[in-house]
């Protein structure tokens, strides 16, 4: 695979050789290098500045420098929606001991300002690998939960970086405006969560990762799991739809607490079965709780992924030494030629879990067929149907109400009409979708649901990767994941592609409480963005 990414100018005529040789990524060169299997390992910083939790960090840190078997470490934020040390500045003291980084941006704490301004200070201080990630709910923090922020997802962050990284344009309108500012060579990851139960939700991480994909992604890291058809299928979908990105598969050694915790579903996105858990304790049991048992598990996925064509792997795990993971490393070189006779030691499929192949019967990985003919079943809800009627007939270019209601809208913008105007057009939106007024609305492309009010994370562009048996990662057996409904909605159309097929810029909090429908037929909100962009 050849980088095809632009030529990168200099920063400056003063810019030394070291910094130039620096931009040029190892991580970057290993994963486009398909003669190379890449290694990666996950850091997770606690909270508080100092302590024996970061020393340790850095100690295996000057350890993996020393050991060259890993091509980066990747650094945690705020892991679990809990405070912790700022992954930055962790990396600015392992890449003094001479170890590339991944830093791990999330959007749940920071608003697109902010953003912004630690993407120029990581560039100066060249911290350019970067993992975006949308992020865990916030949890506890100072005198209790935080408020979640989340003005960019994880498709528009990777957008936004993207832009700076060929060349960020600074608004016309903005102090400073009207220019280009230079490059910035970063080195963008993204998240795919393909251990899902329903096809519903399934389907939503495999369109996620095209838009991410053509959001500007570098390369994708999968969530854990266990499932080796899972991880099969999710390179085969990859392939048929030419997601060309290296992909690193997921190999996540757990202690036994955190196993439990993950098989109560307490960890966001991560699986382990029931028949998992019942190994895991069983191992428990034994003199040294089970470990050796797991990390020579963790060196046979290791090679079943090498085997299954992955460009290399993230491994990750709790307590876990240095001396742990050259074993893991070391041991899965000498099982990776026989790597097909491990393939059924991580079958642990979910209870009525969906599979977008049919089986390979004398693999037990995958062909490449559909498993199942595309179809239309799915609930016709009484509210979707009354609002896409409505939508086709006023909202729809083809609609018979579409010219007279832009004719009125346009007439009425700026006036002292709009304000009442808006009231009026609330009033039953407030009543069908729980509306927030944000007078950016994307109903129409969420199968009318609105995301910034029945999503938890406020998310535009598809799902977090957090929901589990279609529950919504922060109300589990409460509300159900919005876009599991909206693919079961669009599925009784023919219509879910729809979920993959655009990127929604991210809400412009200048139309917050005026009326939508103005913002639309006037060209100011989202659906004009993208049309100018097209352009």
């Amino acid at each position: 695979m050849k980088d095809k990414s632009p030529a990168q100018p200099l920063l400056s005529t003063t810019l030394d050789t070291h910094k130039i040789c620096y931009f040029q990524s190892k991580l970057k060169t290993s994963l486009l290098n398909k003669g190379e299997f890449t290694l990666t390992f996950e850091l997770v910083p606690g909270r508080g500045s100092r302590g024996k939790v970061h020393d340790a960090l850095l100690a295996f840190a000057e350890k993996a420098s020393a050991g060259g078997k890993i091509q980066a470490l990747s650094l945690t934020e705020n892991a679990g929606g809990h405070p912790a040390l700022s992954p930055e500045v962790l990396g600015r003291e392992i890449k003094n001991l001479g170890m590339e980084t991944i830093v791990h941006f999330s959007c749940k704490d920071k608003n697109r300002n902010q953003i912004e301004s630690l993407l120029f200070a990581w560039d100066r201080e060249e911290i350019h690998n970067l993992l975006i990630l949308t992020g865990d709910y916030p949890r506890y923090g100072y005198e209790g939960p935080a408020k979640p922020v989340f003005d960019l997802d994880s498709v528009t962050l990777l957008s936004m970086v993207s832009q700076m990284k060929s060349g960020y344009y600074i608004h016309s309108q903005a102090p400073g405006g009207g220019r280009f500012l230079p490059s910035m060579p970063f080195f963008k990851g993204c998240v795919v969560s393909p251990f899902k139960r329903l096809e519903s939700e399934l389907m939503n991480q495999y369109f996620k990762l095209q838009r991410k994909a053509a959001a500007g992604a570098d390369f994708v890291i999968t969530q854990v799991g266990f499932d080796v058809r899972q991880f099969d299928a999710l390179l085969r979908y990859m392939r048929l739809n030419e997601i060309n990105l290296p992909i690193l598969g997921n190999v996540y050694i757990p202690s036994i607490t955190v196993a439990r915790l993950m098989h109560e579903g307490k960890v966001p996105g991560c699986v382990v079965t029931d028949e998992l858990m019942a190994l895991y304790e069983r191992e428990s049991g034994e003199p040294d709780g089970g470990k050796e048992k797991r990390l020579l598990r963790a060196a046979k996925l290791l090679a079943v992924q090498r085997g299954l064509g992955y460009d290399g792997a993230h491994i990750g795990g709790s307590k876990l030494t240095y001396d742990d993971v050259e074993f893991i490393i070391g041991k899965s070189e000498n099982l990776y030629r026989n790597w097909p006779d491990y393939i059924s030691e991580f079958s642990f499929p979910q209870k009525d879990g969906f599979y977008y192949f049919e089986k390979d019967e004398q693999t037990g990985l995958n062909r490449d067929v559909p498993a199942k003919p595309e179809s239309t079943s799915g609930h016709r809800a009484t509210n979707y149907i009354f609002s896409r009627s409505i939508h086709n007939l006023v909202f729809d270019e083809n609609g018979v109400l579409f010219r007279p209601a832009k004719n009125f809208c346009r007439a009425i913008a700026g006036t002292k009409w709009a304000r009442p105007f808006a009231r009026f057009e609330y009033l039953p939106k407030q009543f069908l979708y729980e509306c927030k007024k944000c007078g950016d609305c994307v109903l129409s492309e969420a199968a009318f649901l609105c995301p910034e009010s029945q999503c938890a994370k406020y998310m535009r562009n598809g799902p977090c990767g957090g929901s589990i048996d279609g529950w919504c990662e922060v109300y589990p057996g409460v509300k159900k994941c919005i876009y599991v409904r909206a693919y079961e909605r669009l599925r009784s159309y023919g219509q879910k592609k729809r979920l993959k097929e655009k990127i929604i810029p991210p809400r412009d909090w200048s139309l917050n409480n005026t009326s939508s429908w103005i913002n639309f037929f006037t060209g100011r909100d989202y659906a004009g963005k993208i049309k100018s962009r097209k352009r």
